[in-house]
This record gives C-alpha cells, structure tokens and sequence, in this order.
C-alpha cells in the first residue's frame, strides 16, 4: 500500500474500527460483532474527538487509551501466529511469546498514531452474514471521508469465553497479517526467528524514544501496512 491516500484512509478505518469493537466489556459479550460495533463506534469517537489531549497529540494518553480500549481485546498470539507464518511452528515456545510481546508492543506505537488521524470518518455497516452458532465471523464496513471515495474495511473475528477478538484486518484487498508477513519473512531468511526478535526490538526500543506521529509524517520510514519499515 505505497498510495499515501490509502495508507490515510487505512489508518483512520482501523482506529474507527478497532475502537469500537475492542471496547467490549464481557458483559456484552453476547452480542453480534456487527451490533456491538454500531453500539459502541459513536461512545468511542465522542472520545478520541472530545478529549483535548488527544486532538493535541499527547502521547501518553494516545497510548493509555490503545492500551485499555484496545490491545486487551485482540488475540495478539493467533494474529502473531499469522503473520509469522510457516517460521511460527519452527520457533520454541519461549520464542513463541518473546515473538507475541514484541508485535504487541510495535501494534502499540501503530494504533496510537492512527488517532492522530480520526477527523470526520465514518464507518457504515454491512449486514453480517453468519450462522447464529458460527465461532469466526468477517464482518464488512465502508470507510466514509468527505471528499473523497468510500473505502471497504473487513476484519476477522473469533468467539472466545471472553468474547468476540479481532485477529485479521482487510483494507483495500489486504490482510493485515500477510503485510506483516512478507517483512518478516525476509528477516527470518536472513537471520532466523531470534533475527526477527531483535529485529522488534531494536525497532521499538526507537520507537519508544521519540513521540507518536501520524502516518504521513513518518513517510520516509513506513512501509506498507504495518507502518514501520523493518
């Protein structure tokens, strides 16, 4: 996604997105992801668009309100799984989470820029086509920016004993998970799976140094998807 017009659109979609399907306590649980997102969505933007520290880039919030409204909500090791690839079965099971932690980690710094991005979008709702009893839904959204053309936006999700989580993203044809693939597949070739774990992180280390900038700022760094050029 080298377009930095989809890399904008696909920033501002999955905050949109993310806020509001993460942002499920167990207690609603029950309920259809399509539902849940359309419930939530407008308490998580009143949010991002009414906190003051926010809209001025504070970092420390941005990251505080990825932390509590997101990352608890994902099934960071089955997306880590993913993107890892063939290489995932090969690594130990200390490997396994050192692998888990660091993704986790360079997703922080991903989604806590993506609110610097928010401004007017919107997301419109497909009706979700699923058995009542299916455990793994893909639920369909457009992406809705004056100005310019809706964007389609599909994630992944799973039924958990804790709820619906979020594993995948497609925006624009792409699965979030094969993005990140291709990267680390290419360090892996190169240096192994304890290559890659350096790799994330020497590459948060830096990223923990500097403040939270949205996407188009850190253009001569980004790569597709993932934000950050490994």
């Amino acid at each position: 996604m080298k377009d930095p017009v989809c890399r904008n659109i696909f920033l501002g979609a999955l905050v949109l997105m993310l806020g509001a399907l993460f942002s499920v306590t167990p207690a609603l649980g029950q309920e259809t992801p399509d539902a849940l997102a359309k419930r939530v969505s407008a308490d998580i933007l009143n949010t991002i668009q009414s906190d003051e520290s926010l809209r001025v880039g504070n970092t420390a919030r941005m990251r505080q309100v990825v932390e509590e409204k997101i990352l608890p909500h994902t099934n960071f090791r089955r997306m880590t799984s993913l993107a890892v690839g063939r290489f995932w079965q090969q690594a130990t099971p200390a490997q396994q989470q050192q692998l888990t932690d660091a993704f986790r980690d360079l997703l922080i710094y991903t989604y806590s820029g993506t609110l610097l991005q928010i401004g007017d979008k919107k997301l419109l709702f497909q009706p979700l086509r699923a058995d009542p009893d299916s455990t793994e839904v893909e639920v369909h959204s457009w992406v809705i920016e004056p100005g310019r053309e809706p964007a389609q936006l599909s994630y992944r999700l799973e039924k958990t004993s804790e709820g619906w989580k979020v594993y995948d993203i497609n925006i624009l044809r792409a699965w979030l998970t094969l993005s990140y693939q291709s990267s680390f597949e290419q360090v892996m070739n190169r240096s192994g799976i304890e290559g890659l774990i350096q790799v994330l992180a020497e590459k948060n280390q830096q990223l923990a140094k500097g403040p939270v900038l949205p996407l188009h700022k850190r253009a001569a760094t980004a790569g597709p998807w993932c934000c950050i050029k490994l």
